[in-house]
């Protein structure tokens, strides 16, 4: 199935709601440090329900740590300044999709290890500067696993 990284998030809302989603698709989701909350948050609890007993999350020390355990595995960083449209893409199972926080985005040395091809963006108007995190996720995870045919 699928893996959702979230690079080092700030807002414990948008990780609750990712975590609800990552129960309901089966996706493992992935938390790089430093986060911007702690996993015991009110905030984060509440938006996650009880859907974190129900979701695989993994944490990981560093963006490095995180990088090698998907070594050879396609990976999509999803970015307002990525330069293929999201829906354009042919997912495969395997695939990882990572994000950026919320009030920074990716950084560039982190999508410099990521193929220009897998850099992908989600169109919206040219007066806004970015979707929601937890509404983002959604979008691109659930066209993935559209493709994927629902599989779990």
């Amino acid at each position: 199935m699928l893996d959702i990284v979230l690079y080092e998030p700030e807002i414990p809302p948008n990780t609750g709601n990712i975590i609800r989603l990552a129960a309901n698709t089966g996706a493992t989701l992935h938390l790089v440090k430093p986060l911007g909350f702690s996993l015991r948050d009110r905030q984060l609890q509440r938006a996650g329900l009880d859907y974190r007993e129900m979701a695989n999350i993994r944490l990981h020390e560093d963006w490095q740590t995180c990088r090698e355990l998907f070594a050879g595995r396609r990976m999509f960083a999803v970015s307002t300044r990525g330069s293929c449209r999201y829906d354009s893409v042919q997912y495969e199972g395997q695939d990882v999709l990572l994000f950026g926080s919320e009030t920074r985005g990716l950084p560039v040395e982190v999508t410099a290890h990521i193929h220009p091809d897998c850099r992908i963006f989600i169109p919206m108007q040219t007066t806004t500067r970015s979707l929601n995190l937890s509404n983002a996720v959604a979008i691109v995870l659930y066209e993935a696993w559209r493709q994927l045919g629902f599989r779990t």
